[in-house]
């Protein structure tokens, strides 16, 4: 038995009551075709030696649920009075296939410079596998396009999305966009049985649109334009008045100017014959700087022209003794200290004084610091045999980098300045 999906198909099923009393039947469809098979009527009473013909009516839908190919349909007879013999009585029923495919693309209308993306919807609505192609085309040769992929398989009620490139062979430079039309279609591939009359043997295509936009705006024409209009106006207008005053300034420039009479003497010499006098008696402007003797001398009496120079102090101490490091000026200099720093990279615990000749500079405890420095806008002069002074006391050495506590403690200051010469 054949039923085509969305018609309607029936069938007689005849019903004998072979034993010696009255008895009634009740009939259901089992199977894949339960759902959509009904009988008519469902239940019969029957004397016995008796038989009655019921109908079944079948009426697949139009769906993708609804496979295409042979089903089983069963009706079970299930007697009232002796349900020990109920039968089920079976049969196949071929179901039709019917093909149809929904296709939609998104956008329909893409902007660009020369390519744009589409995306082409597919779903397979019919009760077979089918294979599908996908071909774009317009009227003349100007679009290229390209499906990702160009085939695809779908089973029934499957959907898939497909890509569509789209790309034009040379761009729009200037002027308004240009809009090509184009179509898009999906073909089923493969065997398929006849068509029925009211499926339609051809699919409509999908209609889109490509514009084409051009690389330069129109904006941009009108811009350049009047930049070019501004140009040509510079040109012919203010850059001649521009020169012109620009030459006016020149002549004026170089044109010669009245001196004053007695302002100057012959040969542009003052009158006393080139040779200036200072304001005191005697015509010289000399005199010393401020600040300094009239040899060149500083006013502490340190010679001009000092240099810089640094020195550093290496005082290790065991731990309970206090142990002193000096840096001794030497003769016939004087030591402008600027920059005083201090290193206690073991990390050690005691005490740390700083003298400079006989004034203290400072006291600090060693576990307040690792690096300490010390910095004067105006130095501070130490003497000749003066000495920088460290008076290191060492109450427990600290533990340096390796890990390990040191055996004593370990300090370093470093002093920078200015050592110039003492004036003789």
């Amino acid at each position: 038995m054949t039923v085509a999906p969305g018609d309607t198909a029936t069938t007689g099923l005849t019903v004998r009551n072979d034993s010696d009393i009255v008895e009634a039947y009740s009939l259901e469809v089992v199977g894949d075709c339960a759902s959509w098979t009904t009988v008519e009527p469902a239940r019969i009473s029957l004397y016995p030696g008796t038989s009655e013909t019921v109908t079944l009516r079948l009426a697949p839908p139009r769906s993708p649920e609804v496979r295409a190919g042979a089903k089983p349909l069963g009706v079970r007879v299930l007697p009232t009075e002796h349900p020990e013999s109920v039968r089920v009585l079976e049969t196949t029923v071929h179901v039709g296939e019917f093909r149809e495919l929904h296709t939609e693309l998104v956008p329909r209308r893409r902007r660009g410079w020369l390519r744009g993306r589409y995306r082409l919807a597919v779903r397979n609505q019919g009760n077979a596998p089918v294979e599908v192609g996908f071909t774009a085309g317009q009227a003349g040769e100007e679009l290229g396009f390209a499906f990702t992929p160009a085939e695809r398989k779908l089973e029934p009620g499957e959907s898939a999305e497909i890509g569509l490139r789209v790309r034009t062979g040379k761009p729009v430079w200037f002027g308004a966009p240009v809009v090509w039309p184009f179509t898009v279609d999906a073909t089923e591939s493969g065997d398929r049985e006849e068509s029925r009359p009211d499926e339609p043997a051809v699919r409509a295509p999908l209609d889109a649109e490509f514009v084409q936009i051009p690389v330069f705006p129109r904006w941009l024409l009108v811009v350049l334009a009047a930049l070019l209009a501004l140009l040509l106006a510079w040109l012919m207008l203010v850059r001649p008045a521009v020169r012109s005053a620009a030459k006016e300034a020149a002549t004026e420039a170089v044109q010669p100017r009245p001196t004053p009479a007695g302002e100057e003497g012959a040969g542009g010499q003052s009158p006393d014959g080139g040779k200036g006098t200072g304001d005191r008696p005697g015509g010289q402007g000399t005199g010393a700087p401020s600040g300094s003797g009239g040899d060149g001398t500083s006013a502490d009496g340190s010679a001009g022209g000092g240099r810089q120079s640094s020195e550093t102090i290496d005082v290790q101490t065991s731990a309970g003794e206090t142990k002193t490091g000096t840096y001794r000026v030497p003769e016939g200099s004087v030591f402008g200290v600027t920059d005083v720093v201090v290193a206690n990279f073991q990390g050690d615990e005691g005490l740390l004084t700083i003298t400079f000749g006989d004034r203290k500079v400072t006291t600090i405890a060693l576990e307040t610091f690792r690096n300490q420095d010390y910095h004067w806008v105006t130095p501070i002069k130490i003497p000749e045999n003066d000495t920088v002074t460290v008076e290191v006391t060492c109450e427990k050495p600290g533990t340096p980098a390796s890990g390990r506590q040191a055996q004593g403690c370990h300090e370093v200051l470093n002093v920078s300045g200015v050592l110039s010469r003492v004036a003789q």
